[in-house]
């Protein structure tokens, strides 16, 4: 069932997913080689917590953090611990934070110190991808429009689209129909109505598409070793488009 937001509801996600996004930014300025995930993830514990909202992620299905750090061939859901970054990696931080009991989700990959340019690329292409998505939601849109709009960018530049996981709806609960597919054809899934609220998260690998989980029953990293970038928003769905809730 999806559940409709009132404009009220949609403000307090709003407050939620500034808070993400104010995270996202410290954490961003904080990545260099010599830090470890551990550490990144303290700060943005910290810092959701000083700002009177509760890390959405920590205790979610026994997950043990606040943040996702997932790093390279790491697509999402990376423990944070004493591993410490390296010049030349890529690493996708997800956070999430609960204000009244309403969500925020949002994610971003940044790079440590210099990066190949084939990484730039991806980075580029898949926050190309989003930002493209995003663009082509709006009520009586058919979801797959946006999805497919996805896959395309991702797919022409010679990336591929993850399968197995996916973008959400959002709001009480972190995780709420529909599921959002990054692939698939513009003629898929419900028509986007106004007030329903989604967090789109394009997860693009360098190579396949296929993936696996690591043992700690967690990370999910490519099948292939190849790099994997990440970046999502939560946006509320408008009559002229999405409004973006995840932004500073």
């Amino acid at each position: 069932m999806i559940i409709i937001k009132t404009d009220a509801q949609i403000e307090i996600m709003r407050k939620a997913g500034k808070i993400v996004a104010e995270t996202l930014q410290i954490i961003g300025s904080e990545i260099k080689p010599g830090i470890t995930t551990a550490q990144l993830d303290s700060i943005a514990e910290k810092y959701i917590l000083s700002r009177g909202a509760i890390p959405a992620f920590k205790g979610y299905r026994g997950f043990p953090a606040t943040a996702c750090i997932s790093i390279d061939e790491e697509v999402v859901h990376g423990i944070p611990g004493d591993r410490r970054l390296v010049d030349g990696q890529i690493v996708s931080i997800d956070l999430g934070a609960v204000v009244d009991g309403y969500y925020g989700d949002s994610a971003a990959t940044f790079a440590v110190g210099e990066i190949s340019e084939q990484k730039q690329k991806l980075l580029d292409i898949t926050k190309r991808s989003l930002d493209a998505g995003i663009g082509k939601a709006k009520a009586g849109v058919k979801l797959g429009v946006v999805s497919s709009t996805i896959q395309e960018i991702a797919e022409d530049a010679g990336f591929s689209v993850v399968r197995e996981m996916v973008g959400h709806g959002i709001g009480r609960n972190l995780h709420e129909e529909p599921q959002v597919p990054h692939f698939g054809p513009a003629s898929a899934g419900p028509i986007l109505e106004k007030g329903m609220v989604l967090a789109i998260e394009p997860m693009i690998n360098e190579g396949g598409y296929k993936v696996n989980q690591k043992p700690d029953g967690w990370t999910i990293v490519t099948a292939d070793g190849s790099a994997s970038a990440h970046f999502e928003h939560t946006v509320a769905i408008t009559d002229t488009g999405a409004d973006i809730l995840t932004r500073i």
